[in-house]
């Protein structure tokens, strides 16, 4: 029985919506994929910088006094580093090659202590160097301690 009038048309229709519907469906897996794709990884140049989530944090025998002296615990280093500001002007790095960059990283610790908290990243590891307590000055045995290492004095 042949198409009359509207009804010859009706075929073509169906094929404009089907080609309309696979474009669509196609367009909309590449936007999928390509979300799911990775990052590209930034060159070793280009991703220096401090690291705020170790996979180590080592301390010096320094830094260790002076947390002792100042009631810091390793928990309260790991929130200055994750939450802390970096203050440039304490800071030393410049031009300095990786392993050799000083950040000053201050912030308040859970006990309202305000510290600053020098860090010295190494590839995937930290070193804190040493724990100030900005709002207050507290003995310590590390100055002494030091003293008596230090030839002449």
């Amino acid at each position: 029985m042949p198409l009359k009038g509207n009804n010859r048309l009706m075929p073509l229709f169906w094929v404009a919506v089907l080609a309309v519907l696979f474009l669509a469906v196609r367009m909309y897996r590449q936007h999928d994929v390509s979300e799911r794709l990775p990052e590209p990884a930034l060159p070793h140049k280009e991703s220096r910088g401090l690291n705020r989530n170790p996979i180590r944090i080592l301390y010096s025998k320094h830094a260790q006094c002076r947390m002792e002296c100042r009631f810091i615990d390793s928990s309260e280093v790991r929130q200055i580093l994750r939450e802390g500001n970096i203050n440039y002007k304490k800071s030393e790095i410049g031009n300095r090659p990786d392993c050799k960059r000083k950040y000053a990283v201050e912030g308040i610790t859970r006990d309202r202590q305000r510290v600053r908290i020098i860090f010295v990243p190494c590839r995937d590891f930290m070193t804190v160097v040493t724990v100030i307590d900005i709002g207050r000055e507290w003995p310590c045995p590390c100055d002494e301690q030091r003293k008596a290492t230090i030839p002449g004095r």
